[in-house]
């Protein structure tokens, strides 16, 4: 039996998107966070790692586990 643990990342956003590009306001969403305070936990992806680098100014990363 093949068990595989899959990394996640935990987010959580930090400063408001009011003002801030579109393109960075719906990165947010994808990212499931929109109000400051606000945590996600996301499967551990270079797409996700990208979408993070967009929006590093606005979020922190809380935890990053397998």
């Amino acid at each position: 039996m093949n068990t595989s643990t899959k990394k996640t990342v935990t987010l959580e956003q930090v400063s408001s998107s009011i003002g801030r590009p579109h393109e960075q306001r719906e990165t947010l969403k994808g990212l499931r966070l929109n109000k400051i305070g606000r945590q996600s936990s996301l499967e551990d992806t270079p797409s996700v790692r990208g979408m993070i680098a967009k929006v590093a100014h606005l979020v922190r990363v809380v935890d990053g586990k397998k």
